[in-house]
């Protein structure tokens, strides 16, 4: 009776295994140019289920997703058309192209990691204020109590700090400022001067105007690879380029 039910229990767990595995897949391939014979690399893959991944420096990537998901990929805001995974033949060699010439993509130089080491020191030296929170009413940690008391429970140091106004508003205007200091220096180290120059071919004091200018936001600016970021800068220097030229016109025409 027992080996008849450790077998049922068995083959119950293999088939409960077996249906697990079969509901996910694992896609790898090569995102490749417009020519079909030059790699990219930093190309998003997304499935519907919210999974994701990059391409690597040789354009390989490699995502397991939900056997009824879709998978679409994603370069410079620009989507692919969505892939059914059920429908596709070759999963560990699904490659496709990018109608994009890699030649026409700026070179851009990967961040410096000092930046990610100072902005965790930052914070660690500046705990108390990135940590503030507005006081409120809450129940105390500490359970020595009198029982029948008009506070019963409550966290009086939080209660008290309700009404410390002048030390609220300094408190938040100290993390504010952090935090929009920290986002400043996320912007100088990502859209710095060397990168554009070497972009752009720009020297001073042009340099400077296009980077005033063009100058990203910090949320626009987290949600581009350093690939999009060179992309972002070229497009813009078209930009520069032609109102220059055409303000060269107009000034001649005066």
């Amino acid at each position: 009776m027992k080996k008849r039910l450790v077998f049922i229990l068995s083959i119950l767990i293999l088939g409960l295994v077996t249906s697990s595995q079969a509901q996910f897949i694992t896609l790898s391939g090569t995102v490749y140019d417009i020519s079909a014979r030059v790699p990219i690399e930093a190309v998003t893959v997304r499935s519907t289920s919210g999974r994701g991944t990059i391409t690597d420096s040789l354009g390989r990537y490699s995502l397991t997703v939900k056997s009824k998901d879709s998978i679409w990929f994603s370069l410079l805001n620009k989507n692919t058309m969505k892939y059914a995974v059920d429908t596709i033949s070759n999963p560990s060699s699904f490659d496709i192209s990018i109608h994009l010439k890699v030649a026409e993509l700026p070179e851009v130089s990967v961040r410096s990691r000092d930046y990610r080491l100072d902005s965790i020191q930052n914070r660690r030296d500046y705990q108390k204020y990135f940590d503030f929170k507005k006081p409120t009413v809450k129940l105390s940690e500490n359970h020595e109590y009198m029982p029948g008391g008009l506070t019963v429970g409550l966290d009086l140091d939080e209660l008290i700090n309700m009404f410390r106004f002048r030390r609220n508003r300094n408190l938040l205007f100290l993390q504010n400022r952090l935090i929009l200091q920290e986002e400043d220096k996320y912007i100088n180290n990502r859209f710095n001067k060397l990168l554009v120059r070497k972009i752009t071919k720009l020297q001073m004091p042009e340099i400077d105007t296009f980077m005033r200018k063009y100058r990203p936001g910090f949320e626009l600016l987290q949600s581009f690879n350093d690939l999009e970021l060179g992309y972002y800068i070229q497009q813009h220097f078209k930009e520069y380029s032609t109102q220059k030229f055409k303000q060269s016109l107009k000034k001649k025409d005066e």
